[in-house]
């Protein structure tokens, strides 16, 4: 080693001995800070009191509060932004990690028509809505008055349009009006303890009334009781204790600063000589990683059967456009987590936008082995294939010698069936009734497509179907699929797919068949009645699965504690009738035997018998169909009328496939 290197090494180990003994008395530099009295809680606006997770950058240091949490004083009351939303704090409840609060705009005497004008989601913020949160729809421009409406909305109207706001959207097909006529309704939120007293006031006091969002507080408690003060760093969770932070609670006999400083200067000199050598063996690894997993693709998409000989003409012969890994990196902002859209079975998705101006859903696998290929090629080759309106639509994906394999899909903005039902964006009586049989009748279509295409999916659930803006659905997520040719009666695999969804049949003799993907159809019509999930450990335990739940529940005339009480099962003879026939049908899907069970096209028919309810009063049956129910071959089967009476089935209860 020359006299140079010699004094970089040297020069090297006092920096990083600096920077460790910096970082070591930052803890104890913080509770100086916190000694001080720097996070007491502020009184903002009329006696709103403010405290972590809130907190004044104006008044306090960043590390009182987090930055989703930034409120500022202005006018004498107390402002907070939530996404891209300003708002007014009515209270804040730390108690119960709840907040009241209001659009600032309807306070704004100056704002002569204070109505929403988008809708609100708190996707990608750290709230969750209210347990007494409702919407209330807003119809703007609507070309036929609705006389009906619960709030008359005059300063949005002129001559010959009208606007109007109601708490229930499907009052409105009922009365038999045409909600083409209006633009697509934006709802707001509505703190509902009580209807009556909200119908008792003008759509600007209810707006100015609130609604609830609520934030978990768990880790600040558990801090708070060890002894410590909630704070930040970092964006970061933080319990300042007396002597030192911890990342969640405060511990017993906390380390001391002489301590801190001995073993910041003990270990310096050894971390800089293990640095060096760590970063050497780190790129050494990087060449052979990227070297082997650029292989493991090649080798695995040659060795698959749609490739034929030449790779790179299958891709052409199946009409995929090659995208630029460089290109995808680019438009997801280098795969930022800020964009990620959520689990694609075997990768993750991230929304990202072309450099022609589309907006793009990408699908980056998890890892490189032969089974994630054989899931991504599989994909590539079903969706290449088929086209149907309710069916994600496929862009492209990048070749096999990019440095990963991507999927581009189509962007479909609204989340999934999942989230509305019962996750991040549910609202209490929301999507209404008619919209969950729009959903339920267009994600059968899609299946039936599938099944009539010689392929099962597999993998069916309320996490892969997709909605638009227009709440139209997207079937999503192929890995899983299976191409299944018309001369088999089933195809023997190891089962796969989401527990909940299972078919018990499947699950127990391994044999898979297109009634696998009728059962997990029945579960999402559980989901659609009852706006449960499919598997919920904290229910009774003969009651985790759903499909359990759900053929105890009707089998025990008890179909009223299974359906969601908000969405008119109590209130509206129609609804219930449509319901209680989906009630039904689901039984009918989720029958252990298999060939018990309708297919896919009965299921479509039978769905488009319930939606012509609405507006017969009964459910219709087809010069086809007797009393028997839906199925000539299902003696199981009963008629709609007899739901709410005691239901009896030839299988027993379904197996939990958990």
């Amino acid at each position: 080693m020359n006299l140079q290197n010699l004094f970089m090494v040297k020069k090297s180990v006092s920096v990083l001995a600096v920077a460790i003994l910096f970082f070591t008395l930052t803890d104890d530099t913080l509770c100086i800070y916190l000694n001080s009295s720097a996070c007491v809680t502020q009184s903002c606006g009329d006696g709103v009191n403010i405290s972590y997770p809130f907190w004044i950058p104006e008044k306090q240091p960043s590390y009182c509060g987090l930055p989703a949490y930034n409120v500022t004083c202005n006018k004498h009351k107390p402002f907070v932004h939530i996404s891209q939303e300003e708002f007014i704090i009515k209270e804040v409840y730390y108690t119960n990690y709840s907040i009241l609060l209001a659009k600032a705009d309807v306070f704004d005497k100056e704002n002569k028509c204070p109505v929403p004008r988008h809708n609100f989601s708190t996707r990608g913020t750290p709230f969750s809505l209210g347990p007494n949160t409702a919407d209330l729809f807003f119809f703007y421009d609507c070309t036929l008055p609705y006389e009906r409406e619960t709030y008359d909305v005059n300063c949005a109207r002129n001559a010959t349009h009208h606007s109007f706001a109601v708490f229930h959207t499907e009052l409105l097909e009922h009365y038999n009006y045409s909600v083409e006529s209006c633009q697509d309704p934006v709802y707001a939120l509505v703190e509902t303890d009580s209807i009556d007293r909200l119908l008792e006031m003008n759509y600007t006091q209810v707006l100015q009334k609130g609604f609830f969002l609520q934030w978990d507080g768990s880790n600040c408690r558990n801090c708070r009781n060890s002894g410590g003060r909630c704070g930040a760093q970092s964006n970061e969770f933080l319990c300042i204790c007396n002597d030192q932070t911890q990342p969640k609670t405060c511990f017993r006999g906390g380390r001391k600063i002489g301590l801190k400083i001995g073993i910041g200067f003990g270990t310096s000199a050894f971390t800089a000589l293990m640095a060096g050598v760590i970063f050497l063996i780190y790129r050494r690894r990087q060449n052979r990683k990227s070297y082997a997993g650029s292989s493991l693709i090649t080798r695995s998409i040659l060795s698959y059967p749609s490739s034929m000989k030449d790779p790179e003409k299958a891709n052409i012969a199946m009409g995929v456009h090659l995208f630029d890994y460089n290109e995808l990196e680019e438009a997801t902002n280098n795969f930022d987590s800020k964009n990620e859209l959520g689990d694609g079975g075997y990768g993750t998705v991230y929304k990202g936008k072309l450099r022609d101006g589309r907006v793009v859903a990408v699908k980056r696998l998890y890892e490189n082995n032969c089974k994630r290929v054989e899931q991504f090629m599989n994909e590539i080759d079903i969706l290449t294939r088929l086209h149907h309106p309710n069916l994600v639509t496929l862009y492209g994906c990048t070749s096999r010698h990019s440095r990963e394999l991507l999927l581009v899909y189509e962007y479909i903005p609204n989340g999934t069936v999942a989230d509305h039902l019962h996750g991040g964006d549910s609202r209490r009586g929301s999507p209404s009734w008619n919209t969950r049989m729009k959903i339920a009748t267009e994600t059968a279509n899609a299946l039936a497509y599938l099944h009539a295409s010689d392929v099962i999916h597999r993998d069916v659930k309320t996490n892969n179907i997709l909605l638009d803006n227009n709440f139209c659905v997207k079937v999503a997520d192929f890995g899983l699929s299976r191409l299944f040719p018309t001369h088999l009666t089933h195809v023997s695999t190891a089962p796969q797919g989401t527990p909940g969804y299972v078919d018990p049949e499947y699950h127990e003799c391994y044999q898979l068949t297109d009634k696998s993907d009728v059962y997990s159809f029945g579960v999402v019509l559980v989901e659609l009645i009852s706006s449960l999930p499919a598997v919920d450990i904290c229910r009774h335990r003969h009651e985790i699965n759903l499909s359990n739940m759900a053929i105890n529940k009707i089998q025990g005339n008890a179909l009223h504690e299974l359906v969601d009480s908000n969405i008119g099962f109590d209130t509206d003879d129609i609804i219930r009738s449509m319901i209680t026939a989906m009630a039904e049908l689901a039984f009918q899907c989720l029958q252990n035997d298999g060939d018990m069970r309708p297919s896919m096209q009965e299921v479509v028919e039978a769905l488009l018998r319930i939606q012509r309810t609405n507006k017969t009063g009964k459910t219709d049956k087809g010069p086809d169909d007797d009393d028997a129910g839906l199925s000539k071959n299902n003696t199981s089967s009963v008629s709609p009328d007899s739901v709410t009476a005691k239901w009896s089935s030839n299988s027993t209860t379904p197996n939990g496939s958990t």
